[in-house]
């Protein structure tokens, strides 16, 4: 199946991202890379000291079958 358009995602070039030291290149996506971390160690400092853990979505998500299985219970 062939793919066509400008629409592709450019993962297979991002090796040009990268110099020969494997560092990023100064672009302007290596300054939204350092925003967007800079953004995440102000989050964790903000949430370190709170008692109970952020959990991600990938863990609280559940199908429906579980779910289907945990509320539906014939007994408590």
């Amino acid at each position: 199946m062939q793919v066509s358009g400008g629409s592709l995602p450019s993962a297979p070039k991002a090796f040009l991202e990268f110099d020969e030291h494997n560092r990023m290149k100064p672009s302007t996506f290596y300054d939204r890379v350092v925003d967007v971390m800079e953004e995440l160690v102000k989050f964790m400092l903000l949430l370190r000291d709170r008692a109970d853990p952020v959990d991600r979505y990938s863990e609280r998500w559940e199908t429906a079958r579980e779910l289907s299985g945990r509320v539906n219970q014939r007994g408590i």
